[in-house]
């Protein structure tokens, strides 16, 4: 756990790469597949007569998606990001401190 705790801060370009690598073949065929179906309910709603009840789907694909971003980027302001390790290294002290106290 001490090695854990003093490599904190390293990734190396490994890592970086994997990460990457990971996002790409999860958030791309994601992202194909939601503009797939949001193509389809557009030209459903314009070609059919009765297409009109695509509109409710292509709302709740806009404000669902709206609401997304609007957190992604509230907690982008909000420095979530910048280090996601330190809550899982505070934990960890806090659990070392807790299994002191409980020895004593």
């Amino acid at each position: 756990m001490g090695d854990a705790m003093t490599a904190r801060g390293r990734t190396s370009r490994a890592q970086t790469i994997t990460t990457i690598a990971f996002a790409l073949v999860i958030l791309v065929p994601s992202m194909v597949g939601f503009a797939n179906k949001f193509r389809e309910f557009i030209l459903l709603y314009r070609g059919d007569v009765d297409g009109v009840f695509a509109i409710t789907p292509i709302v709740n694909y806009l404000l669902a998606s709206l609401g997304f971003f609007c957190l992604f980027f509230w907690a982008i302001y909000h420095g979530m990001f910048r280090d996601i390790e330190a809550p899982k290294y505070a934990m960890l002290e806090h659990e070392k401190m807790l299994d002191a106290d409980e020895s004593d």
